[in-house]
Parts: C-alpha cells; structure tokens; sequence
C-alpha cells in the first residue's frame, strides 16, 4: 500500500512538472544576440526559438515555413524593430496578430546613436558619436542614400537621415541590460506565474554584464587608440562604450556590394589614416576586404557582431562581446 502511494506520489510530481514546462510561455525571437539575452531571463522556465539561426544575417535573411510556423503558435515576440529585421515586418502582421509583440528599438533606457552616412566616415569626437559623427560627401552619401533604402523597402525621404538610429543596440552591454529589463517586464507580464524567476534570472544577468564590461574595457586598453576599418559599420556602439578607433567602413548596407569608387575611397582611407587592421564579417564574402587591403601595410582581422559563428544559448552574448574585444586586440597588436 505505501508502495502505491509512492508511486502515485511520484506519478503526480511528473505530471505537475510536465504541466509547468506546458504552461511556459511560447516565446520566439529574431537573431542571435537578443535570443540569448532572453533564454538567459527564461532559464529555468523554458527555452525561447529562434529565427535567424546559424551564419544567416538579418541584413539578408529570408523567413522560412518552420519561422512562419513558429510566429504562428507564439505568445511572445521579441525583435529588435523595423530598422534591422525589415523582413519580419509583413509576417508579424499576418501571422503574429495573436502574440504579444515586443519592438526593443523602443526600450527604456537605451541610448540610441545615429546612422552615419558613407562607408569612409571621418574619425569621430567620441564625446559627441551620439550625434553622428563627421562624415563625407558627395558620392558615399549618394551610394548610402539608394542602399539605405534599399535595405528599407521604402522610399529613402521616408527614412531620412533625421531620426534614424544606428539598430546595433546590444553591442553597448548597459543597451544590453535596458533590453534585458524590457524582456522581463514583458515575460512578468504574459506569465505572472514565473515571475518570480525572471527576476531573480535579470538580478544575475545585470551582473555579469556588469562584469563583462570591466572586462572588455580591460581586454583593449593598450589597442583602444589604433585605428581600424570594419565591414559594415554595425559597431558605433562597441566604439562609443569603450573609446575604440572606427575610421571607416567598406559598405553601408551590406546586402549591397560597393562600388569601385567607395573601394578606392576605403583604400586610400586605410593608407591615409594609417589604418593597422581591415576587419571582415563572417556572414559576408571577404574579397572586398582583400581588394581594399592591396597595396597597404593593413592586417586582416574578423569581427562578428551578429554572433553567425555562435551557439545560440545564454551564454552567447557574453562569448559575442568577448570575441570582439579578443579580435580587435589580436588584430591590432601585432600591427604596427
């Protein structure tokens, strides 16, 4: 008889845990870094989905049945918003009208920076990046003005530059932490009953954030002041946080391959400026970092600030921010 009782016992602990994992919240997200930000909230609770999965950017992704399906069946929604995702917009009209949807571009908390117009920007005024930084004319703003809006779908006067924002935002760990807060009050809020969790889970995330940016700001200190060109100026946030010396990009909107004119102008950039690294992406062909790195003294480096090359997990965005720092440091103390 004790032995019945035992095993109806046991039998009822299994399904109240199975009822709990069913009972989690249905939860989706866009890309890598903002997936791990929230799986990290959700431990213990449940495990979030991803749409933009291996080396896919979501400069060029298209969705596939498996997201359309996932979008269907969500309670909860998290993308950054309409300025990086651009194909997510239609769908989540169509298919998550049922779901909560969560646009982090508009977060509390966040500091946004302005979209820089041209690949061969000037060096910047750090102390005023929030205001765009100096840039060039002429040809780079031309190019910029029929990618921009390329990458939109719209017309480029309805994006014009007044406004728009740098969408990078989780490359700056104290945006990370704002994104964090949003995605808990909006998990509290569809799950009441896991509250309690989020919370403690946000406590902790806060704090190792915290950590991980001491770290980083330790890791580049003696290469923070060495110039560099990247691929696509996707890191004015990692150069806002920690001082570091952007002086150019190869393109704007990295779907669209650059003309032989921004090429040139990148080069000359590189030699003029006396640029130690040409960063690649690996999301992204690296030929156009081998052309503009001909006939200078530059070293190739990789960067990804998308995360393509991670495991999706909650320790990504940790290992993201970590491989930066560690690839601008590699790069650009071996250089001259």
């Amino acid at each position: 008889m004790k032995m019945s009782h035992l095993l109806l016992s046991t039998a009822l602990l299994f399904a109240a845990a199975g009822n709990a994992r069913a009972e989690a919240p249905n939860v989706v997200v866009s890309i890598k870094p903002i997936h791990s930000l929230v799986a990290s909230i959700m431990q213990g609770v449940g495990e979030p989905k991803l749409i933009v999965e291996g080396a896919a950017s979501p400069h060029t992704y298209s969705l596939k049945p498996s997201n359309a399906a996932a979008l269907q069946d969500a309670d909860v929604v998290f993308w950054v918003g309409h300025g990086l995702e651009a194909f997510l917009e239609k769908p989540l009209e169509a298919l998550g009208s049922n779901a909560t949807v969560v646009e982090l571009e508009d977060a509390p908390g966040l500091e946004k920076l302005k979209f820089r117009e041209g690949g061969a920007f000037e060096t910047h005024d750090h102390g005023h990046e929030g205001e765009g930084g100096g840039h060039e004319h002429g040809e780079a703003d031309h190019d910029h003005g029929r990618e921009h809006a390329a990458e939109k779908g719209h017309d480029h006067d309805e994006h014009s530059h007044e406004g728009a924002f740098d969408t990078h935002l989780w490359l700056d760990p104290m945006n990370a932490k704002a994104i964090a807060t949003e995605v808990e009050k909006a998990l509290s809020a569809k799950d009441p009953a896991n509250a309690t969790t989020y919370k403690a889970n946000l406590a902790a995330l806060d704090a190792n954030i915290d950590a991980l940016d001491a770290e980083i700001a330790d890791t580049i200190a003696l290469v923070k002041d060495k110039p560099f060109i990247v691929f696509h100026d996707a890191y004015q946030y990692f150069e806002h946080r920690y001082g570091v010396k952007v002086v150019g990009s190869i393109t704007v909107s990295p779907e669209t391959i650059p003309g032989a004119e921004r090429v040139s102008q990148i080069r000359q950039k590189v030699v003029d400026l006396g640029a130690t690294c040409v960063f690649a992406e690996p999301q992204f062909e690296p030929k156009l970092v081998n052309v503009v790195l001909e006939g200078t003294p530059a070293k190739a480096g990789t960067l990804d600030p998308e995360a393509g090359t991670l495991t999706e997990g909650p320790s990504l965005y940790f290992d993201l921010m970590r491989g930066l720092a560690n690839s601008l440091k590699q790069c650009l103390s071996s250089a001259s």
